[in-house]
């Protein structure tokens, strides 16, 4: 009976060894099968010229969230690196980085190498900032009147604005603000919520937007065109991303702490 119990005690013993070590196959395999796809996900990296709520120093911003979960949709690994607006243009251009995370339309004019993913990541509300409350409304026209500012590289701006407008052009955006602050410009030209983000920022408090904007504006992912081939499955991701409710999640999250209307985040 002795010789019995321990034979069937090396049996078990047998069969959780067995089990261990199929286990163990199994998981070597889940893992290195999931190691070796994601290794072959190839890696595009876009310049990026944003800052808080859309791109973060820690990756959580919302053009980070929604871009790189288009990306992972696509089979792509997304790789975000700061660059001035200008820069990446011409970087993107001349194949430098893979492309830009959000320009306006018809670049790819003036950037013959750059292709449009033609499915928008999100509008851009495009304002005046001015310090002086008699500045109560704001148009192309009534801009060419008092001193404006801009960053370098905004398309928008620099493609819109009246010949003969007395104009700055910074690299930076404090640069832009702290000229507001101090009384040097009249009006800095900048998107609605990096501006009213980075005034709180800083710590500047006399400063207001003007309303109504002065364009909106739908803004695009752009690639090398050695990457065409990418663009149908980033759309499809994109959509995929707006029809299953990631997409006005993310945006609800970024933006309602800037008192900002969720409207913008609806799918249209």
């Amino acid at each position: 009976m002795c010789d019995f119990a321990r034979y069937q005690d090396r049996l078990r013993s047998g069969n959780n060894s067995k089990r261990i070590w199929l286990t163990g196959i199994l998981l070597a395999l889940a893992f290195g099968g999931s190691a070796s796809h994601a290794a072959n996900e190839p890696t595009l990296v876009l310049s990026d010229t944003y800052d808080t709520p859309y791109t973060t120093e820690t990756g959580d911003g919302f053009l980070d969230r929604v871009v790189d979960e288009a990306f992972r949709r696509a089979g792509l690994r997304l790789k975000m690196v700061r660059v001035s607006p200008e820069r990446a243009l011409l970087n993107a251009n001349s194949g430098i980085e893979d492309g830009v995370s959000a320009r306006i339309a018809g670049l790819e004019k003036n950037y013959p190498n750059l292709v449009r993913v033609p499915e928008k990541v999100l509008d851009f509300p495009f304002v005046a900032f001015a310090s002086q409350a008699k500045l109560t409304s704001a148009n192309w026209d009534t801009l060419a009147s008092v001193s404006v500012g801009h960053i370098h590289g905004w398309k928008i701006f620099e493609q819109n604005l009246k010949p003969g407008t007395p104009t700055t052009i910074v690299d930076t955006a404090e640069q832009l603000f702290t000229m507001l602050d101090k009384n040097r410009i009249d009006v800095a030209l900048y998107e609605r919520w990096l501006g009213l983000a980075l005034a709180k920022q800083m710590g500047i408090k006399n400063i207001r937007v003007v309303e109504p904007a002065l364009a909106d504006r739908e803004m695009f992912i752009y690639l090398n065109k050695r990457h065409a081939d990418k663009v149908p499955a980033i759309i499809a991701a994109l959509r995929s991303l707006k029809a299953d409710g990631t997409y006005t999640k993310i945006c609800r999250e970024k933006f309602a702490p800037l008192a900002a209307s969720t409207t913008q985040c609806e799918v249209k």
